[in-house]
């Protein structure tokens, strides 16, 4: 039986520690029997070789720019079965100025709200609210999030702008505040699946941070969202 290929494609902002975030999932994957590569840019997107190889692709870059080519790599494998995970900005704050790629994920950041102005200090914990990664229906019995409440966090909140094919695992709310311009809560999602051709993408949104991924009940679901969207080997 042949080996299945994960290729973990990183970079881009620093502040969301793209090589030790991906480091944590390293050892997994590997024990779930992958051989992995690891990548610094996503021009390897652009071989087709190593594209067609690849079963599962995990992406940690944020805020960062992709070519023609690395793009139409990636799509393609996609449309053909290679899976596609990642979480928080690693994989929905990527390519803002590239408008295929948010039509492929699903889901675009648009803002984490902060807290109180009269609270804030200037430093990345000005965006940590309290706040619950609500299970749906489906993810109550979904395989990535069976057996898994509700997550309490304290962490950034992100509220992403989406679309009707995604299936929503699980949600958050972003109350109003005085110091807000909205007038009414906004739900988002904050872990989906797409299926795109024949491929599988998931999306989980909390992961700021190293503490938030080693969450138990984080972990777990982007350990299952990544196995959930490889290709398998009787594809």
């Amino acid at each position: 039986m042949r080996t299945r290929q994960a290729l973990v494609v990183r970079g881009g902002w620093d502040g969301h520690h793209p090589i030790e975030a991906t480091d944590l999932f390293v050892p997994f994957l590997e024990a779930s029997g992958f051989t992995v590569r690891i990548e610094g840019s996503n021009e390897i997107y652009a071989d087709d070789a190593v594209m067609a190889d690849t079963d599962l692709v995990v992406q940690c870059v944020t805020m960062s720019e992709i070519s023609s080519e690395a793009f139409a790599g990636l799509q393609a494998a996609v449309r053909a079965g290679t899976g596609l995970a990642g979480w928080h900005g690693g994989i929905a704050d990527s390519y803002r100025n590239n408008s295929d790629y948010l039509q492929l994920i699903g889901g675009q950041f648009a803002t984490h709200p902060s807290k109180s102005p009269d609270r804030c200090s200037g430093d990345q914990s000005d965006n940590y609210l309290p706040h619950t990664i609500e299970m749906t229906e489906l993810g109550r019995t979904h395989e990535i999030t069976a057996g898994i409440g509700d997550v309490e966090l304290t962490t950034e909140q992100y509220w992403v702008l989406h679309d009707d094919l995604n299936d929503v695992l699980a949600t958050t709310t972003h109350p109003t505040q005085p110091y807000h311009p909205w007038h009414r809560p906004i739900t988002s999602p904050a872990i989906w699946t797409r299926l795109w051709g024949q491929g599988r993408i998931f999306v989980a949104t909390p992961g700021h941070s190293l503490d938030v991924l080693e969450n138990p009940a984080v972990r777990t679901i982007i350990e299952r969202g990544m196995l959930w969207a490889a290709r398998t080997a009787s594809e």
